[in-house]
């Protein structure tokens, strides 16, 4: 196996290819969903800013990107496997009640 490979050196975002270049994940519905995913917790101040390991909370974006994410599903209703259906159910519903804590606090 590539030395790339084993040592995992190609950094944030990024994936090593069977030859061992770093490129950026294939973009899948499944990924961009769980994109939108990290955005929201991010935002919801779950993750730390990948530069200052800060977290910070803007409830103002989470609520943006929560609603990306309803408007997404809804516009997709139909043209889903049942695997995305459940992934987007899910995650809708999990940072729908995370930002409900996140307000209460």
């Amino acid at each position: 196996m590539n030395e790339d490979m084993n040592n995992n050196v190609c950094g944030e975002g990024k994936v090593p290819d069977m030859q061992g270049k770093c490129v950026m994940p294939e973009v899948t519905f499944s990924t961009f969903v769980m994109s939108l995913n990290t955005s929201v917790l991010f935002h919801l101040g779950e993750l730390p800013d990948p530069e200052t390991g800060q977290k910070v909370v803007n409830l103002d974006l989470a609520r943006h990107a929560i609603d990306t994410l309803v408007v997404l599903d809804q516009k997709t209703k139909g043209n889903l496997t049942g695997e995305e259906s459940e992934l987007m159910r899910n995650i809708i519903y999990d940072v729908k009640m995370r930002f409900v804590r996140a307000v209460k606090k």
